[in-house]
């Protein structure tokens, strides 16, 4: 197995490359305000440059949450200097916020999606494992790697990928063709303002025939027949 770290020269985030694999290396020591963070980026403008110090100018000034910074830049929200990038701006659309996250997530992390698409807290001990062995850390970060996944995965939506699939020709219903009925019923409407009455309707008669030896009864039977219902 081949691992090469991606240099800093080349503008790109410092996830490890495995052959076509990624896996984000940047974690939170603690997750507790990230969801506000990320809040905050919908809710407030988009600065020329995301720094520590318009961190703390929003609001969190701890420095646990300082490592924010590294975590966007792995995502794709921030160049390396900090300035926020398309996904960053596209993340401000709350209406598609969890998607964006989503994509990022994909990108940043393609690694445990290769194990598992739809990642569950289940997965935890097998994604620790994976931190552990391609970033050569310790129980500990592992440990902090897999949370800070797991918290961002929780902004996510994963299940929606196919909301805006192209409408292919087996998608399309067409109208059926007219018959020549259709369209005679359709003219006798327009020209006397009442439908035809050819419905071409079938009826299927039962008679029972009494027990009897007098044949004069099954003439007047038949001839009534006749006459009611075969006759117009």
């Amino acid at each position: 197995m081949i691992v090469s770290r991606k240099q800093d020269f080349l503008h790109a985030p410092s996830y490890v490359t495995i052959g076509e694999t990624m896996l984000a290396r940047r974690y939170l020591s603690s997750v507790k305000n990230l969801p506000n963070i990320m809040t905050q980026i919908t809710e407030g403008t988009a600065p020329k440059k995301f720094t520590t110090d318009h961190l703390k100018s929003i609001g969190f000034k701890s420095s646990n949450d300082r490592a924010i910074l590294a975590v966007l830049k792995e995502l794709g929200f921030l160049t390396d200097d900090g300035v926020p990038t398309q996904r960053y701006l596209d993340y401000r659309d709350q209406s598609r916020s969890e998607l964006v996250m989503a994509e990022a997530l994909r990108e940043a992390y393609e690694e445990i999606f290769h194990i598992n698409e739809r990642p569950t807290d289940k997965d935890r001990n097998t994604i620790e494992g994976m931190f552990k062995s391609e970033h050569n850390v310790s129980n500990s970060v592992a440990r902090r790697q897999a949370s800070t996944f797991f918290a961002l995965l929780k902004l996510a939506d994963l299940d929606s990928d196919n909301l805006s699939s192209p409408i292919t020709n087996e998608d399309m219903v067409l109208p059926a063709e007219k018959s020549d009925t259709d369209s005679k019923n359709e003219r006798e409407l327009a020209e006397t303002g009442r439908p035809v009455t050819d419905l071409n309707l079938r009826y299927n008669v039962e008679v029972h025939l009494p027990a009897t030896k007098d044949i004069e009864v099954y003439t007047a039977i038949f001839k009534s027949i006749k006459e009611n219902l075969l006759d117009d």
